[in-house]
């Protein structure tokens, strides 16, 4: 099978040590099933995973679409011929490759109505989202229960926000976004954002704007430490804040006291890399997913298309994310 790989760390504005190799397809045992690939998509954290053991043929890609080849002989809940999609594991060999092993508890079966470049777009940035609404902000996922409460999502138009907005507003939030050229903010809006605040103006003012003083939610999908001490403003007493990103400095956690606020991380690999008992989660959030973009209720966040599986698309994509301008996700249909 044809697969784009690495060998060497690197960082792309330096060199380019992406390769295509022809390896041998790998075999489905246990719980795994073998899916052959048909699109896939890039998202910021393949950027930041090019490092491997020098020598090690590494593969990234952390979403896929594609059709079930074969399966182990402990799967119960997929068949040869099913398309499906997911987004795997980050202690694995990844998507950028024509076949893929992954195991059933992280997939689920394809949207009906979505082309393959339209699911491809989902399930990481989707599986993100209801895990940080859900578990680490404790939103109920009863529409009532949140009526009058407020969400704000830091950076509304990249591929969490986008997604988390739908998402957010199917549980009956009323959603406020950040957002500052004229695209990314008609972008948010699309995506059904109630409100959207210039992130380039200091935030608590841009909110007071709105005659709005606090949040009750805040999902932070951009820099934790660029953002701190304005969500520490912003949320309300005894609210919750979840954040993506690392801090890469010192930050005064006791902001957050005087409130009660509770603060968490959101790590959507967690539950793969550490095989915890529920794993299933990710195959049941794709299934809601997927309930959810049949009916129509949510679309997908796909923006951008590139054709074929060649170390040309895959650099392409990457480029496009360190950018820090693209909008929606990247595609690459194989």
């Amino acid at each position: 099978m044809k697969a784009i790989g690495f060998k060497r760390t690197f960082d792309l504005k330096e060199s380019n040590e992406f390769e295509e190799l022809d390896l041998p397809i790998p075999k489905a045992n246990g719980r795994d099933i073998l899916v052959n690939v048909k699109a896939v998509s890039i998202n910021p954290v393949d950027t930041k995973s090019r490092v491997t053991n020098e020598g090690e043929f590494k593969i990234l890609g952390y979403d896929a679409v594609g059709v079930v080849e074969a399966v182990g002989d402990k799967v119960e809940l997929f068949h040869v011929g099913d398309e499906v999609y997911y987004s795997g594991s980050n202690m694995r060999q990844g998507s950028n490759a024509e076949y893929q092993l992954v195991d059933e508890r992280l997939v689920g079966i394809k949207p009906e109505y979505l082309s393959y470049a339209e699911t491809a777009a989902l399930p990481l940035t989707a599986i993100t989202s209801f895990e940080a609404l859900i578990e680490g902000l404790s939103i109920s996922t009863n529409p009532e229960d949140n009526k009058d409460k407020k969400l704000l999502i830091i950076n509304g138009a990249g591929g969490v926000g986008s997604i988390a907005t739908q998402i957010a507003k199917d549980l009956g939030l009323t959603v406020i976004t950040t957002a500052s050229r004229k695209e990314t903010r008609r972008w948010s809006e699309k995506m059904g954002a109630d409100i959207v605040l210039n992130h380039k103006h200091h935030l608590p003012d841009e909110l007071k704007a709105h005659k709005i003083n606090e949040v009750d939610y805040i999902f932070n999908t951009h820099s934790s430490d660029a953002y701190f001490n304005v969500m520490a403003e912003m949320i309300k007493p005894r609210g919750r804040i979840v954040a993506l990103v690392n801090f890469m400095s010192n930050v005064n956690l006791n902001l957050l006291k005087d409130k009660s606020v509770t603060f968490s991380f959101e790590f959507m690999f967690t539950r793969p890399k550490y095989e915890t008992e529920d794993m299933k989660a990710h195959h049941e959030y794709l299934r809601k997913l997927t309930y959810l973009l049949d009916r129509g209720t949510i679309k997908t966040t796909f923006h951008t298309k590139l054709k074929g599986l060649s170390v040309e698309s895959i650099t392409e994509a990457h480029r496009l994310i360190e950018e820090g301008k693209s909008i929606g996700k990247i595609v690459i249909e194989y």
